[in-house]
């Protein structure tokens, strides 16, 4: 990202840390945890070794990681301080101490070469200045035989369904982002963000270019998300 990019994004995802998980269960009437537990069973057959979860958010997704790997460490890694005291937050209620936090940005990964397993993330492709460099950063942290897999929103290919999602976008999540989350911003700047982004397969061009093999996609939520996995 650019530094004034990351910035606007840093601060519009602490400003919603709070009300971020009631809002995705709104939008998507509870379905986001079966997407992330579509990703875990992406990375199930990853070597032994810790995983990764990047843009881990509020943590929903290191959990499912964690429960599915219950002897190997989880680290959930964000750049917004917000969501990281949430996430923190959430995981002392739950008592999840194999699951480490820590503050990070997709595009300059502190972590060495090969350091995990495998590398997951939730609704963070969308929001990368630089789409191709956060693929290659997921790459090099992750061992060879490792898995990568992601998920995010995306344009349906349907025609009619694709006027009608683009309505509900538009028009009411913003609402709800303003009722029900205090910022209307916020939730105009998700469906912009799917807008711009690319088309599935084309993502999954990109992971082939930075060097994944046995690269797969799929959509679920009615064609709304896409599931990408490859391996290193």
């Amino acid at each position: 990202m650019t530094s004034n990019k990351a910035e606007q994004v840093r601060e519009m995802f602490t400003r919603i840390a709070s009300r971020y998980d009631l809002m995705n269960s709104l939008m998507t009437g509870g379905r986001h945890h079966a997407w992330r537990r579509a990703v875990v069973r992406a990375v199930a057959a990853a070597p032994a070794g810790p995983a990764l979860d990047l843009a881990t958010g509020t943590g929903d997704l290191a959990l499912a990681l964690a429960a599915a790997t219950p002897r190997h460490l989880v680290v959930g890694a964000d750049f917004s301080e917000g969501m990281l005291r949430t996430a923190r937050e959430k995981l002392v209620r739950r008592g999840h101490p194999r699951i480490a936090l820590a503050a990070a940005d997709a595009l300059a990964l502190p972590f060495a070469d090969g350091t995990f397993a495998c590398v997951t993330s939730a609704f963070l492709l969308r929001n990368l200045e630089d789409l191709e460099a956060g693929l290659g950063e997921m790459r090099r942290v992750t061992m060879p035989g490792g898995r990568i897999a992601a998920l995010d929103i995306v344009r349906p290919s349907t025609p009619g369904w694709d006027a009608l999602f683009g309505l509900y976008f538009r028009r009411l999540v913003p609402a709800l982002g303003a009722l029900v989350a205090g910022d209307r911003e916020a939730y105009t700047y998700l469906p912009e963000s799917v807008e711009r982004f690319t088309t599935p397969a084309e993502l999954a061009r990109l992971m082939e270019k930075v060097g994944l093999r046995e690269v797969d996609h799929r959509r679920l939520g009615l064609g709304t998300i896409a599931v990408l996995s490859g391996v290193v």
